[in-house]
């Protein structure tokens, strides 16, 4: 390398040129042959500083070269080491293999793309003599997890990166129960792509599976199998067949699109006006900023027009993987409402729960029904839970957590109804033990069909929701920080508030009345101080509880530069001085913002619209 080189620079080099021995991907080998050349050693420790983390999420990172991005051979390392860890957890591997899905996704100047990532994923497992249910065209998330409870895999890869910008793609895995892996795998796993590295003897002639017996595709039966298990969660199909209802429908340059026509189809209702520029697959996505519908109404421009033009009075919007719902209301003053992940899930615990009494005469199944949702998810389940006399169930952030304990309960002779997270994930439908954004666009459909019958529009029921149960006012936002030792710090400083080992007392003139802590372990409301829930070092996670019934959590997120926060105001039924409460909670935002974030001081970048 050029000038004086460091030890530091050595192992760099060292990194490149063993991956040179192993890259046949000839647009990855040239960028790092000329990385070399050029001695760059900033631009090499980009690309060779650290490898990929792999977690309960699996891979998430950019597209391009070296250990630190998604490319041909960290996809090969990954698969062998999984493979490796499979091998050790099933003897009947060899019987009951495995099934790989992908997305639309792709990556021109590192030839990287989701379909060629899971090609050559198929390939290592097959040249160790494991089946491989690979699926001939690209698919949506959920169909994964629904195949390995379907045909009682071992496991199951989903090569996509969701909602997450052109550049990125991900590796995402199931276990043997449908549900995303949980710890201790994530570790086992991580420890097994260290192990197998160098890339094995067949490992990048992807063209010898074409001819093999292990190789079969699902897509078929899949999309046959599936669309008739959603049915069971269809219980109006008269209203569908005529309901004057007009939806618009867009899958956001993703997978969608052909699904959820099937799923109107599967329900007899009309298939829904498709927004033309974003229906089919584009790795680019040309029409928005993020092609990710939680970031409201810059998503959904085209969608708003479509449906002025046709009349259609709901827009329901997919990430591009179709794992999440995004919905949208015309309201009465003409103006969009776009329903919050908790508003939605409101109406879905609501409706799911409503059609179950209805087909459910006997009484006593109630204490066998459960629905779960995450932490930092608005708490109106547990409202109706109480009132109804039903099992509510909180837990960890994400649907690993969900699915994991669905299953769990379902072994045990349980009915878990639904399951649900602020960031627009759904679990409808018991067939798929994760979000799914098909089975929640077709579900929502029926339920605003119904609802116009009893002239009602989804913004009046959730009204009545809350009249019923109680007023539940969320407001979630966060900030961008690509300094790790800054976000530390800010953790860290409210670990150590007002001297060491103290928590915030107040946030502004917000009383603080409790206080968990799930990095650390700590729970106040606890009699031992110990929260229940499970704890990771490796993640923030504080949450707040105010003497006014407010809540506030803090966390970092698993796949992005942001540290995220979640606010709520629970008030019990009769309370319906709805800006009174909004009110309220603004005030307890902007304080949390100024005397916990302080983004000024720590340089933290607001979200933008």
């Amino acid at each position: 390398m050029s000038g004086r080189s460091s030890p530091g620079d050595a192992a760099l080099r060292c990194a490149a040129e063993q991956w040179l021995l192993w890259d046949k991907n000839p647009k990855t080998s040239a960028i790092v042959k000329q990385l070399v050349a050029e001695g760059n050693a900033g631009e090499l420790q980009k690309y060779f500083g650290s490898r990929m983390e792999f977690g309960t999420a699996g891979l998430r990172a950019a597209m391009g070269a070296g250990i630190s991005h998604m490319n041909d051979l960290t996809i090969i390392q990954t698969t062998q080491g999984f493979c490796r860890y499979l091998e050790k957890n099933f003897s009947d591997l060899k019987k009951r293999g495995v099934v790989i899905g992908f997305d639309a996704r792709a990556h021109l100047s590192s030839g990287g793309s989701s379909k060629r990532f899971a090609r050559l994923a198929a390939n290592t497992f097959i040249s160790q003599g494991v089946p491989v249910y690979l699926f001939s065209d690209i698919t949506p998330t959920p169909f994964v997890p629904y195949t390995v409870t379907h045909l009682k895999l071992c496991a199951g890869i989903m090569v996509t990166a969701s909602h997450n910008p052109k550049q990125d793609n991900g590796y995402k895995v199931y276990w043997e129960n449908g549900a995303q892996i949980i710890s201790p795998h994530d570790k086992g796993i991580s420890q097994a792509i260290e192990e197998n590295q160098e890339p094995w003897p067949q490992a990048w002639d992807d063209k010898l599976i074409d001819s093999s017996l292990l190789l079969h595709d699902p897509y078929a039966m899949v999309n046959k199998e599936y669309f008739k298990d959603i049915q069971k969660q269809c219980f109006h199909r008269n209203i569908n067949k005529e309901t004057n209802l007009k939806f618009v429908h867009t899958s956001v340059h993703g997978v969608g699109h052909k699904f959820v026509q099937l799923a109107f189809k599967a329900f007899d209702l009309s298939p829904p006006f498709a927004v033309p520029e974003q229906k089919d697959p584009d790795p680019e996505f040309p029409t928005v900023k993020y092609p990710n519908p939680e970031e409201g109404k810059g998503v959904l421009t085209l969608s708003f027009a479509l449906a002025e033009k046709d009349g259609a009075k709901i827009i329901l919007a997919n990430d591009p993987d179709a794992d999440r719902l995004a919905v949208a209301e015309k309201q009465e003053s003409g103006e969009w409402k776009v329903f919050s992940g908790n508003e939605l899930g409101a109406l879905l615990g609501w409706w799911i729960f409503t059609c179950w009494k209805n087909h459910n005469r006997d009484t006593c199944a109630i204490k066998d029904v459960y629905m779960l949702s995450s932490t930092v998810s608005s708490k109106i389940l547990r409202a109706i839970a109480l009132k109804e006399g039903f099992h509510f169930e909180e837990t960890l952030t994400g649907f690993k957590w969900m699915g994991n304990r669905a299953k769990q309960l379902m072994d045990q002779g349980k009915a878990v109804l639904f399951a649900f997270e602020e960031a627009i994930g759904y679990m409808c439908c018991p067939a798929v033990l994760d979000k799914d954004g098909v089975s929640a666009a077709v579900i929502t459909a029926e339920m605003a069909s119904f609802l116009a019958t009893r002239n009602l529009s989804l913004s009046q029921q959730l009204k009545a929701v809350y009249d019923e149960y109680g007023f539940h006012i969320t407001k979630a936002s966060y900030f961008i920080c690509h300094d790790p030792k800054v976000i530390q710090q800010l953790f860290d400083n409210l670990r150590n508030f007002d001297g060491k080992n103290t928590y915030p007392k107040s946030c502004g003139r917000f009383k603080v009345s409790g206080i968990r802590d799930l990095t650390t372990g700590y729970d106040s409301s606890q009699p031992d101080q110990k929260a229940i829930l499970p704890t990771s070092k490796s993640s923030q996670m504080i949450t707040f509880t105010f003497a006014n019934g407010g809540v506030a959590t803090m966390r970092t997120s698993g796949t992005e530069p942001k540290i995220k926060y979640y606010s709520e105001l629970c008030a019990p039924p009769g309370n319906s001085d709805v800006e009174q409460l909004k009110k309220e909670l603004d005030e307890l935002v902007n304080a949390l913002e100024k005397h916990f974030f302080q983004p000024e001081k720590n340089n933290l970048q607001r979200k933008t619209e």
